[in-house]
């Protein structure tokens, strides 16, 4: 095989690469996510659940165990929290990844793309700031 072939494979390959990487990003994000909104749901359960028993029965791999409902709760937030910072970092991830991908193609970076949202405490001062 001739250097060029061999040239144009090896970025075929590189390109391929990097494409997967961000495919398999972006699909980690939508399981974590898929996850996360089960967690909302039995959060969601548990708050307005009229039984006025101290317990509930939690599914723990393929066994349900009654569990107290403040430990539930807690495990579940806690498992939230979790989730949320895996996701984040993996949207942080996914950024580099696609303007890597962008550099090896020859494409300009993504404009806007590094955008974040505004903190509380700037909506706060622009919401003040327009009620002037």
């Amino acid at each position: 095989m001739d250097t060029v072939s061999q040239r144009v494979l090896e970025y075929l390959i590189e390109v391929e690469d990097a494409a997967e990487d961000v495919l398999t990003t972006k699909h980690q994000i939508v399981d974590l996510d898929s996850k996360r909104n089960r967690n909302r749901e039995a959060l969601n359960a548990l708050r307005t659940e009229i039984s006025d028993s101290e317990k509930v029965k939690v599914c723990f791999g393929n066994m349900f165990i009654k569990f107290p409902k403040s430990k539930t709760r807690e495990m579940i937030q806690k498992d939230q929290d979790q989730l949320e910072k895996e996701i984040n970092d993996l949207r942080k991830g996914l950024k580099a990844k696609v303007n890597h991908l962008n550099e090896i193609q020859g494409k300009p970076e993504l404009q806007g793309y590094n955008l974040s949202p505004l903190t509380t405490d700037e909506i706060k001062a622009m919401t003040s700031l327009f009620n002037k």
